[in-house]
C-alpha cells in the first residue's frame, strides 16, 4: 500500500499532467497572454523576491527587473535562489555525482544538477521536490503521444522509457513509477554497453541526443539492435535534417524534440512534429537578431520555478520563428528550428564595407550538408579570417574540394569577404560530450558588427 507522502507525490504529478495536457492548451493568443500575465504577477510578487538579489524589485513591472545570464547566476548563486544555498555546497554534490556516477544524493530535498557546459561554462541548477514532480507531469503531458497514454492505466503494461544522457538526475527518475519503467543509460559507458539492455527492455519511448539516436539507428540497420520504439525524442543537441532522415529510415518515424536546458523546460514537439515554446510555464521576451524579426535570442522568465529563480535570463541559443501558424492550433509560438548558440554565428566583413555580417548556423550547416554526399562527420571553427574544418569522409580530398567550393558559393551569396579555409582530419569527441558542429573562437578584427 502506498504511503501518504508517495501518494501526494503521485497526485502532484497527475495534477500537473492533467493541467498541462488539457487545461493549459490555449488556441487563442490573447487568452494565453492573459494567463501569463496573471502567473507573472503572482510570481514577481510572491516568489521571485525570495531570492535576495531580487527583493528590491518587488512590485515593479518586469521590464524594470535586471537581466541575468549564466555568469551572473554562478557568481551570485546564493543570492539567486530562495533557499540561500551557496555555490560550493551545490557544486560539491554535483561533482560527487559526476565522479561516482551515482546521481541519487541530494542537498536536503533539493536536486542538484550540473549542465554539460556546451558554451564553455558549466552551470549548477537546483530543483525542489514539488518542482520536480510538477516538471515530470508537464513533460509527460507535452511529449507523450495519445496512442501511448493507455500504458498509464493500471490494467495495462507499464510504459517503458529508455533514456540516454551524459548524466542522470532525480529530475528524470521522478518519472519512474509502477506505471513507468524508466531506464537510464550512461553515455560515458558507450553505446555498445546499452544494446543488450535495450533489447531486453524493448522501450516504447526512446529518448537521446540526436547523435545517439543516429548511432542507435545505424546499429538497428546493421542488425546489431532489435527494438521497435513507438516514439522517439531528440534532446540536448540540434537535430539536423540528415540525422532526422536516417533515424526515420531506421525506425519508421521522425523523432520529436524536447527543448530542455538547465534553465528550464523550454519547448516541445506537438502531434504535427512542430516545435512549440512552453509559454504556459514561462514568459519569453525575444531579443531579435535580424530586421525581419525571425531569429532571436530568448530572454526567459520561468514563473513555474520556486527554488532557483529565473527572471529575464538571457539564453545563448538562437531560435527561428516559423513563418506560419502550426496546424495543431496551439497559441504558443512555433519554431522552425533551434539553430544553435550565439557563439555558432560566424562573422565576415561585408563586401560593401558596412561591417561584419552574420552567417547563421542554419546557412553554414546547409551549405556543408548539401555539398558532398559521402561526408560522414565535420566540425568548423572560426578564428578571425581563418576557418578550420575537420572532416571525416570516404574520399577526404574530393570531399574537401567540394566543401571549399560550397563555402565559396556561400560567401558570394552573402556578399562577404571569403575566409581562408584550413582542412584537417576528424578528431572524435570524448564519450558523452555534446556534438558541436560550429564554434566561433574569434571574430575578424577592426570592423563593427551589423545584422
Amino acid at each position: 500500500m502506498l504511503d501518504l507522502e508517495r501518494l501526494r507525490s503521485l497526485l502532484r504529478v497527475a495534477i500537473s499532467f492533467i493541467q498541462s495536457r488539457w487545461w493549459l492548451r490555449f488556441s487563442d493568443r490573447h487568452r494565453l497572454e492573459a494567463w501569463q500575465a496573471r502567473q507573472l504577477q503572482r510570481f514577481l510578487r510572491d516568489t521571485a523576491p525570495k531570492a535576495p538579489r531580487l527583493r528590491a524589485f518587488r512590485g515593479q513591472p518586469l521590464e524594470h527587473w535586471p537581466e541575468m545570464d549564466k555568469t551572473l547566476l554562478m557568481n551570485e548563486f546564493s543570492a539567486c535562489n530562495s533557499q540561500n544555498i551557496d555555490l560550493q555546497s551545490a557544486l560539491d554534490v554535483a561533482l560527487q555525482a559526476e565522479h561516482s556516477r551515482d546521481f541519487s544524493p541530494q542537498l536536503g530535498e533539493l536536486t542538484v544538477g550540473l549542465s554539460s557546459g556546451t558554451s564553455g561554462h558549466r552551470g549548477v541548477f537546483l530543483v525542489g521536490r514539488e518542482e520536480r514532480e510538477r516538471w515530470a507531469g508537464t513533460l509527460l503531458a507535452r511529449t507523450l503521444p495519445t496512442r501511448l497514454l493507455g500504458h498509464l492505466l493500471p490494467w495495462r503494461p507499464p510504459l517503458r522509457i529508455a533514456f540516454f544522457l551524459r548524466a542522470n538526475s532525480r529530475l528524470y527518475t521522478t518519472l519512474s513509477s509502477r506505471r513507468i519503467d524508466f531506464a537510464f543509460h550512461d553515455l560515458l559507458l558507450g553505446l555498445d554497453a546499452a544494446l543488450e539492455a535495450l533489447e531486453q527492455q524493448q522501450p516504447h519511448v526512446l529518448v537521446a541526443p540526436a547523435t545517439v539516436l543516429r548511432a542507435l539507428a545505424d546499429a538497428h540497420l546493421a542488425g546489431r539492435l532489435r527494438i521497435a520504439p513507438a516514439h522517439l525524442v531528440s534532446v540536448a543537441e540540434v537535430l539536423e535534417e540528415e540525422d532526422a532522415q536516417r533515424i526515420e529510415h531506421a525506425f519508421g518515424q521522425r523523432p520529436a524534440q524536447i527543448y530542455q536546458a538547465s534553465e528550464g523546460f523550454l519547448g516541445y514537439s506537438c502531434e504535427h512534429g512542430n516545435l512549440h515554446l512552453n509559454e504556459t510555464h514561462l514568459l519569453i521576451e525575444p531579443q531579435w537578431l535580424d530586421q525581419e524579426q525571425r531569429r532571436f535570442q530568448p530572454l526567459i522568465t520561468d514563473f513555474s520555478r520556486t527554488t532557483q529563480i529565473i527572471v529575464r535570463y538571457r539564453l545563448n541559443d538562437i531560435l527561428q520563428l516559423a513563418p506560419t501558424p502550426c496546424p495543431c492550433g496551439r497559441a504558443e509560438r512555433t519554431l522552425t528550428a533551434i539553430e544553435g548558440r550565439a557563439d555558432e554565428i560566424f562573422w565576415l566583413p561585408a563586401l560593401d564595407g558596412s561591417g561584419l555580417r552574420p552567417l547563421y548556423p542554419d546557412l553554414l550547416r546547409r551549405a556543408i550538408a548539401t555539398a558532398q554526399a559521402n561526408l560522414e562527420e565535420w566540425r568548423l571553427r572560426q578564428d578571425g579570417m581563418d576557418w578550420h574544418l575537420q572532416l571525416k569522409a570516404v574520399e577526404p580530398g574530393e570531399t574537401g574540394a567540394a566543401l571549399c567550393q560550397a563555402l565559396q558559393t556561400l560567401f558570394q551569396q552573402q556578399q562577404v569577404q571569403p575566409a581562408t579555409l584550413h582542412i584537417t582530419d576528424w578528431l572524435p569527441d570524448e564519450p558523452g560530450a555534446k556534438r558541436r558542429r560550429l564554434l566561433l573562437q574569434r571574430r575578424p578584427e577592426g570592423t563593427p558588427c551589423t545584422y
